[in-house]
């Protein structure tokens, strides 16, 4: 396997967002604005509901997808389209925002850890004005692979280890996205696959672990060059990491705030929209797998 090395680390960033959740951002800020077609990765932990009690209230998007993943606590999820759903530790959402939608993502725990990541993921421009769409994704629904002290739940595409292999229950016909969530005993060591010119990265929040040869902390972000896979061996304590990967869509990126074009002129037209109560223009289907 002609192995991914690691080009550079990013250690996440400490922010708040929504009516003051704090976030730690890796994807999306200064040190990296994006990785084709990834625009954004958030991880939310915390015990404090000072950190996360007034949640993310109504808020809109436009032209892109987000990929909601629950560990810990519950997050109850309304939008625009008349979906409603909730969140366990275990499930995922994922909400094809595309032509528009405005939803609220509200915490319903008044103490306890409340933890997981929100990762974006482009459009293709093709794609930006078309009809929205929303799949929750239970728990139990997401499949698991294990192999030599490696647990992998599989959440977007294919994923091979040893002579096991799963599906997870989102597929992305546009980037062909594969999301892993990955957890090695101490000193274990996983190998995979990953699609030659997939744009990929690692992001590890527990423990430690050896990406490609490289050590990479807790926090951090490794971004990974092109090759057909990478390796991973954790630390003396075990690791616990996202392992990302898609297709480059190589075409504009004009993001200002909740919308994501590929135009100065399209972001203003959203905010136009927005504005005048035409953002949503289409109902969502909703999927529960």
């Amino acid at each position: 396997m002609n192995q991914r090395p690691v080009v550079r680390q990013v250690a996440a960033r400490s922010l708040q967002e929504g009516a003051g959740v704090r976030v730690h951002r890796t994807l999306g800020t200064p040190e990296c604005r994006n990785l084709d077609p990834f625009l954004m990765l958030d991880r939310f932990e915390s015990d404090d509901p000072e950190d996360y009690g007034a949640g993310f209230p109504d808020h809109p998007h436009r032209g892109f997808i987000t990929f909601t993943y629950m560990l810990d606590g519950h997050m109850a999820h309304g939008d625009s389209m008349g979906n409603r759903g909730r969140l366990d530790p275990g499930g995922a959402q994922w909400m094809k925002a595309a032509s528009g939608v405005i939803h609220s993502e509200m915490p319903r725990q008044e103490a306890g850890l409340m933890r997981g990541f929100q990762l974006w993921i482009n459009l293709p421009v093709a794609e930006k004005m078309a009809a929205p769409d929303y799949q929750e994704i239970q728990p139990d629904s997401v499949p698991l692979v294990e192999a030599d002290g490696a647990r992998v739940r599989v959440l977007i595409g294919p994923c091979q280890l040893g002579d096991q292999s799963a599906t997870g229950p989102v597929v992305d016909p546009h980037t062909d996205v594969r999301y892993l969530d990955i957890a090695l005993e101490p000193g274990a060591t996983l190998e995979q696959a990953l699609p030659a010119g997939h744009h990929a990265f690692a992001f590890v929040f527990e423990g430690s672990a050896t990406v490609a040869g490289e050590a990479v902390a807790t926090d951090h972000l490794a971004l990974l060059g092109d090759g057909e896979g990478v390796t991973v061996t954790a630390g003396d304590n075990g690791a616990r990491l996202l392992l990302v990967a898609g297709a480059p869509l190589r075409e504009p990126v004009v993001q200002h705030g909740p919308f994501v074009m590929d135009s100065r002129e399209a972001i203003q037209e959203a905010f136009d929209d927005f504005r005048a109560g035409r953002l949503v223009r289409e109902r969502a289907g909703f999927h529960e797998t």
